[in-house]
């Protein structure tokens, strides 16, 4: 579930970081602004609300009701919807931050050439951008997959007691279960597993760097 939540999140902060980065510099300051705002609130206290949000009563619902969408209120939560829905509000702008500042480094000459030798708009975005700015997809990939592993009251408030996180089984362990061996060893193993996939990042953009000042 944490995947499917990154994914959302790349795919939804991809095209808005290539927005930020290319809209009039003047306007720029508004919108990280507007990005970084959210982050003033307590994500807990943003997870209640998104749970009013979401709910039989909620904002959605009776919006989707007066326009005639749905007949019946939608049940959202304590879905595996709701969660994922949760996780990518919570982190989009983890996703969105890197990639802005990827881009924004974007050299336009490589993409004029590239057009002036027969290369399509699909062509150069994906032998071109894609490459160029891996570093703030792997970036903004580590920092929504990482977290989202472990809120575990993202899974508790949104999907009842219906959908878990790595963060939950370890909270179950502890509080519950009363089994603190398998419990810590579960933290272990998502410490030692966050520090291989920041490691294998670090070893990765070395050598992409080297690559390209080789080139």
């Amino acid at each position: 579930m944490s995947g499917i939540a990154t994914v959302i999140c790349l795919a939804i902060g991809y095209p808005f970081a290539f927005f930020m980065a290319k809209i009039n510099p003047k306007y720029r300051p508004i919108l990280l602004f507007l990005l970084v705002l959210p982050f003033w609130t307590n994500s807990l206290i943003r997870i209640y609300g998104m749970k009013v949000f979401l709910g039989v009563k909620g904002i959605l619902n009776e919006f989707l009701l007066s326009l005639g969408l749905i007949s019946e209120p939608m049940r959202i939560l304590n879905t595996e919807v709701a969660v994922i829905i949760g996780l990518v509000y919570l982190l989009l702008p983890f996703m969105i931050l890197p990639l802005y500042s990827a881009i924004e480094k974007l050299d336009l000459r490589l993409l004029e050439a590239a057009k002036d030798l027969g290369a399509n708009g699909f062509q150069r975005f994906i032998k071109i951008i894609i490459p160029l700015t891996m570093p703030g997809i792997v970036s903004g990939c580590l920092l929504v997959l990482l977290p989202a592993m472990g809120m575990f009251y993202v899974a508790d408030l949104l999907g009842g007691a219906k959908v878990l996180l790595v963060g939950n089984v370890i909270k179950s362990e502890f509080l519950i279960s009363r089994n603190w061996p398998f419990g810590s060893a579960i933290s272990i193993g998502l410490t030692i597993l966050m520090a291989m996939l920041i490691f294998v990042y670090y070893k990765a953009n070395k050598l992409l760097n080297k690559k390209v000042e080789l080139e």
